[in-house]
């Protein structure tokens, strides 16, 4: 509709028409990022990496973050967290974009079959959650600490008041 508008504005030479968009930035600590931006209902949440499993384990060692699932399941409840904490939840996930290191305990290869059993406790028929996302499953070189192994940013748009 706001394209529609838009254009037949800019055909008709309606130069006073302005579009404005609804934007909302979610503060992100000290870090110089959003933790997440809202515009127009869309929420886009910067990639979310996972807490520590063991705080008392060596710094950055696997037992420290946790395998591949382990690191899922914390990710995805940091990305419920922020999501309920704007009203909305997993459910409401459009577009979900996953980053995963090579395993070093599978030769460097991503441990897809890891992140998919975090994942199902989310999305599919164990998780009885109906609303899966588009999704994309890359694997890259590292992320922000030495250990992890699990990036994802999600897109949620939040559903329209009954």
């Amino acid at each position: 509709m706001k394209k529609t508008l838009l254009i037949s504005s800019l055909l008709l030479g309606l130069s006073n028409t302005t579009l404005a968009a609804e934007i909302t930035r979610y503060g992100g600590g000290s870090f110089p990022i959003a933790a997440a931006v809202e515009v127009d209902g869309i929420v886009y949440e910067s990639g979310k990496v996972p807490e520590p499993k063991d705080v008392n384990a060596e710094k950055f060692s696997a037992a420290y973050w946790g395998d591949t699932e382990a690191q899922t399941i914390s990710v995805m409840e940091r990305i419920k967290d922020s999501l309920e904490s704007k009203g909305m939840g997993i459910a409401d996930i459009v577009k979900m974009t996953a980053f995963l290191v090579g395993d070093p305990a599978l030769e460097g290869k991503m441990d897809f079959e890891g992140f998919m059993r975090g994942y199902t406790r989310y999305f599919g028929e164990a998780a009885k959650q109906p609303n899966l996302p588009a999704r994309s499953t890359v694997q890259i070189a590292s992320l922000v600490r030495p250990g992890m192994l699990v990036e994802i940013e999600v897109i949620a748009v939040r559903p329209k008041a009954k």
